[in-house]
């Protein structure tokens, strides 16, 4: 028997707060849940998804997108295999024909976790990083971050700027989602401010003619090794919550909700 998705009424989804749906991907393994997943996605989606060299990445995209089609139909009285997507003019996927106008999504996934942020009437954009891969990490800041964050982040002791590093790559990284534009934003010219105990603060070079005030940031720690942020295009004046919610796509049984502020 195929799972399906439940028959409950669609949550609300308010102007004053995020949901973010987290998936360990790799926690996922009963088949018959993965057979109804390949049968969520659409044409495009499964040939993307066979592009992939390694099983497991074919794995992880196949959870992560039946995620994005499971959470955006608890908000709608669509079918998950039903939505049809478009990619703007840099290759970000938005909703096509959505019946319910202004719900806005965002996707990320590395090696352990995914995850999917929802918002209503305005732009979000999301970012999960393994901080246990392999390779460069803080030798990247001094090419690609802002003179103030390499220089903060320099500043730190050797043992520290690994963690810092993450958190400034997952911010910029949430950002350029929300503004939908990715790389085309060279990361050099808009900067994050971390203070303890105060949530973090974005500034922009003039070239970039953005306003810090209209953007919020939300970080959080979704296990030992995945660090992850939040971007919210909604003014500093204005309340905001950012509800993260565990989830295993189409199983049910989940556990409450965590809030955190904005």
């Amino acid at each position: 028997m195929t799972p399906s998705p439940p028959s409950t009424p669609p949550l609300t989804l308010r102007h004053d707060e995020v949901h973010l749906w987290v998936v360990e991907p790799e926690r996922v393994t009963d088949p018959r849940l993965l057979g109804a997943y390949v049968a969520l996605l659409d044409e495009s989606e499964r040939a993307r998804r066979l592009r992939f060299r390694f099983e497991k990445h074919q794995h992880q995209f196949l959870v992560s997108h039946a995620l994005v089609r499971v959470t955006l139909s608890r908000y709608a009285p669509v079918p998950p295999q039903a939505w049809r997507f478009a990619n703007n003019a840099y290759g970000r996927p938005d909703l096509s024909g959505s019946v319910l106008p202004g719900l806005r999504f965002n996707l990320s996934h590395t090696d352990g976790m995914a995850v999917c942020a929802v918002a209503l009437d305005t732009d979000v954009g999301a970012d999960v990083e393994d901080s246990g891969r392999q390779g460069q990490t803080v030798e990247l800041a001094d090419s690609f971050f802002a003179p103030s964050e390499v220089a903060a982040l320099r500043a730190l002791p050797p043992e520290r700027q690994r963690e810092r590093f993450f958190e400034y790559w997952t911010l910029k990284e949430s950002y350029i989602k929300a503004r939908g534009m990715g790389l085309s934003l060279p990361l050099d010219q808009f900067a994050f401010h971390l203070e303890p105990g105060q949530p973090p603060r974005i500034s922009f070079d003039p070239r970039l003619a953005d306003e810090p005030g209209s953007w919020r940031f939300v970080q959080l720690q979704l296990s030992e090794r995945h660090p992850a942020a939040v971007a919210v295009r909604r003014a500093w004046s204005l309340p905001l919550s950012v509800r993260c919610q565990r989830t295993v796509p189409l199983a049910g049984d989940e556990p409450p909700w965590v809030v955190t502020a904005g």
